[in-house]
């Protein structure tokens, strides 16, 4: 953490070299992760280029790229955490939701505040990225207090750590009873918070699309 234009620049550096270089991010790439910032850093580097050509959709066909990208760049797309997690808790994310990352480090905390009431406003599901750290526990304390303006207190939340690792845990609560599970939640924890329709069913968490059932 706090090194990511470091270990960007290094790829870069290699990659300019003339090696094949991988900049490995956990989940998706360009869901929090570095894709955004090397293609960001290789802009602002353009005149060390000579394609201007970036890989495109169609299997090894090279697109036209607005960007003075020096190295050819492939973003691979991987499973986001979200979507990990959504799978453990059942089908919490089976209609519109938002992503919010609570880590102030890059964004301020204002607007971070603001986008989980414009969400909360607007009946999403809510999923919540960097939810608590060592050092950053209010944070969650403050979603909770904006999200029970706007929900009742038994919609339904979903909490995974780990996801799809060797110590994963899932724990399924609901708004009234989160702060049980402060201690539990950390940076690794993906906390999903359910709509106005969110419901448990046998120790799942369900969010109906509409269909008649």
């Amino acid at each position: 953490m706090m090194h990511e234009v470091e270990r960007c620049q290094k790829a870069i550096d290699i990659a300019l070299s003339g090696q094949k270089v991988a900049v490995v991010s956990s989940g998706d790439s360009g869901i929090y992760g570095m894709a955004g910032l090397v293609l960001e850093l290789l802009k602002g580097q353009g005149s060390k280029g000579t394609g201007s050509r970036v890989m495109g959709q169609e299997k090894n066909k090279l697109a036209p790229c607005p960007l003075p990208l020096a190295p050819v760049v492939t973003v691979i797309p991987g499973v986001p955490a979200f979507c990990s997690a959504a799978s453990l808790l059942g089908a919490p994310i089976m209609h519109d939701f938002a992503s919010i990352s609570l880590s102030d480090l890059l964004t301020p905390y204002d607007i971070i505040l603001k986008r989980i009431k414009s969400a909360a406003e607007a009946d999403f599901v809510i999923i919540l990225y960097n939810p608590k750290s060592k050092k950053r526990i209010k944070q969650i304390e403050d979603a909770r207090d904006i999200l029970l303006k706007h929900r009742e207190g038994s919609t339904p939340v979903g909490i995974v750590k780990g996801a799809s690792r060797e110590h994963e845990e899932v724990k399924i609560t609901t708004l009234s009873d989160l702060p049980e599970y402060y201690e539990f939640i950390d940076m690794q924890t993906i906390v999903i918070i359910g709509n106005s329709s969110s419901y448990i069913i046998d120790n799942w968490i369900v969010t109906p699309r509409g269909y008649k059932v």
